[in-house]
This record gives C-alpha cells, sequence and structure tokens, in this order.
C-alpha cells in the first residue's frame, strides 16, 4: 500500500464512520441536547402561555423558598434511599441464588422477576390499586385474617403510609434488570478462578468476597447509578395512583415539574425545578463514581 494514499484511506474511514452514527447523533442532539439547553434558557424566564419576560435568577430564588418544592424534595430522597439500597442487595442475593440452580430453573426465575419490567405501568398500576384497595384490597384483607391489623388501612390515602406504598411498588418494577445483569455478570467470571479459590481451602463466603465481588463491582456501579437516577425520576406511579397527594406527601421533584408545566402553565419556573434536580441527580452520580468506581476492575 502507498503511504501517501493513508491519509485519504483514513479520513474516507472517518467520514463513513461518522455517516453511520449520524442519524443517532441528530436524534440526540434534537431530542436531548437542544430539550436541555432550551429548558435552561427558560429557566431565567417568567414563561407561561401568556408571557415571556426575563427574571434572571428569580425561578430559583422563587423555588429555595417554597414549601411545597422542599416537601417534594425531601419524599424524593426517601424513594431514593429507601429503594436503592433494598434494590441493589436484593438483586444481588437473587442473581447469586438463582445462579447455582440448573439452566431451566435459572430461566425461570429470570423470567419471573422480570416480568413486572416489561409489563406496562398502567397495568401494574391496576393490579396494585386493586391490592391497596382500602375496602377490597387482599393486602387489608391479609392483614386483618391475620389479627395485624383492627381497622381496614387506606394505604395510598393516609400520608403515613402512601410514600412507603409507592416504593414497595418501586421495588417491584426495579429488580428485574438488576437481577438479569448480575446472573451475566456471574457467568463472566473465570471458573478457573473458583476452582483454584477451593483448591486452596476457601469457603463460599471468602470465594464470594475475595473474587465474585471485585468481579461484580462494574455491574453493581452500573445498577446503583442507573437505579438513582430511575428512583429521582419517579412519577407515572406517582401519577396513576396518588396524583402527589395526601397534601403533597408522595409528591416527587418530578411529578411537582409535570404539575407547574402542564397543570399550572409555568414553564420557566418549571424548567428551573428541573435544572436543580439535573444538578442533584449529576452530584450524587459523580459521588457514586468515585466511592464505587475506585474499586472497579475491568
Amino acid at each position: 500500500m502507498n503511504k501517501h494514499n493513508l491519509p485519504k484511506i483514513r479520513m474516507r474511514e472517518t467520514l463513513v464512520s461518522y455517516a453511520f452514527l449520524a442519524p443517532a447523533l441528530l436524534f440526540f442532539c434534537v431530542f436531548v441536547i437542544y430539550p436541555m439547553l432550551s429548558g435552561i434558557f427558560t429557566s431565567l424566564f417568567d414563561y407561561t402561555l401568556k408571557k415571556f419576560e426575563f427574571v434572571g435568577l428569580q425561578n430559583y430564588i422563587n423555588l429555595f423558598q417554597d414549601e411545597i418544592f422542599w416537601k417534594s424534595l425531601k419524599n424524593t430522597l426517601v424513594i431514593v434511599v429507601g429503594s436503592v439500597p433494598i434494590v441493589v442487595i436484593f438483586s444481588l442475593f437473587v442473581g447469586v441464588t438463582i445462579y447455582q440452580k440448573k439452566s431451566g430453573v435459572r430461566s425461570f426465575f429470570r423470567g419471573v422477576f422480570y416480568l413486572p419490567v416489561v409489563t406496562g405501568t398502567v397495568a401494574v398500576t391496576v393490579v396494585w390499586k386493586w391490592i391497596y384497595d382500602p375496602l377490597n384490597g387482599i393486602l387489608n384483607y391479609v392483614l386483618q385474617s391475620g389479627g395485624v391489623i383492627e381497622e381496614p388501612i387506606m394505604w395510598l390515602g393516609d400520608k403515613r403510609f402512601a410514600i412507603w406504598a409507592i416504593i414497595i411498588i418501586l421495588l417491584t418494577t426495579s429488580v428485574g434488570q438488576p437481577i438479569i445483569l448480575y446472573v451475566a455478570a456471574l457467568g463472566n467470571i473465570p471458573q478457573s478462578f473458583i476452582e483454584a479459590a477451593e483448591v486452596d481451602g476457601g469457603n463460599s463466603w471468602q470465594i464470594f468476597r475475595k473474587i465474585k465481588w471485585p468481579c461484580l463491582m462494574p455491574t453493581t456501579l452500573y445498577v446503583v447509578v442507573i437505579t438513582t437516577i430511575n428512583s429521582f425520576q419517579c412519577f407515572s406511579l406517582i401519577q396513576l395512583l396518588t396524583s402527589g397527594g395526601p397534601n403533597y406527601s408522595t409528591s416527587t421533584i418530578m411529578y411537582l415539574v409535570y404539575e407547574k408545566a402542564f397543570k399550572l402553565t409555568q414553564f420557566g419556573y418549571a424548567n428551573a425545578m428541573g435544572v436543580i434536580l439535573a444538578v442533584i441527580i449529576g452530584i450524587i452520580s459523580f459521588m457514586q463514581f468515585k466511592v464505587l468506581g475506585n474499586d472497579v476492575e475491568y
């Protein structure tokens, strides 16, 4: 090959590569980058259906003085703290447990746990709404039959229980994908490592802690970050079950953004909340990468 033609060949390969990337890149710019920049820009305006007036940082000042925003932020953090550790620990436990089973049994349990993920949110919500029904729900029936409670509980109508009822539903729809990922990651661990540890007299716990767990760290980091982001963006369950009630006890930042933008048409104020939410998610994700990423081995 003539060395003078090498730059031309590389240029042609680069252009072909960018040509294949162009559709996805165009989609990303139009539906991700542009809305993100537009949201940041309009958060500086008093933007409603009737006016579009520059107010600078006033939306952010009003935001931090809004009691409902702080209540929604607290509820969002409760959902994140209450769901993410349980999802990671439960998914890891189930993944390790079913990986030791035969192939057919393993496939069955993967399908069972993944079913809520592929089932429509509306269908899942309808089922749980019936379970939580204070008069005809199976949950109150079982608890009353067992003598745990005397009177039916309004699980979604009582501010003491509503947020926890939402977290339970979120858990059932969040563990499917992490379980699949953990089972796949366990299958990628070299069997020779485990056999060598067994020859050296290592027990099951030592093998897991010294060999399996370090190999599972990349998967764990991914699960933690993605589950955290999904928990921060919890919206559909709130919208379908409680609409943020009672008295904003289940309102999250995402639901408040929806309420301000599409019910009250306060688009600038809603975009300011969206920017704050993005900053919070970015900071927490960065911290997770710093804490967990140091132990990741690829």
